[in-house]
């Protein structure tokens, strides 16, 4: 699962210390979102749906075995 927590974090002129404080996690958290070395639970997913005005589905892109086929 690749995601666009980056792209979208860096189009609304936050930080990385910004975010995390918004979302209420450490800073390494997003550190670790960014670089798709941690899949956030469906909360915080949520959470960062709400804050970028998009769907869950338009910050994360499950790719391969992750889908239904």
């Amino acid at each position: 699962m690749k995601n666009l927590i980056r792209e979208n974090r860096k189009k609304s002129n936050y930080t990385q210390e910004d975010l995390s404080q918004l979302l209420q996690v450490s800073r390494q958290t997003i550190i670790s979102l960014e670089k798709n070395k941690y899949k956030p639970s469906l909360v915080l997913a949520h959470k960062l749906a709400q804050l970028f005005e998009c769907t869950i589905e338009d910050l994360f892109i499950f790719e391969g075995d992750e889908n239904i086929e």
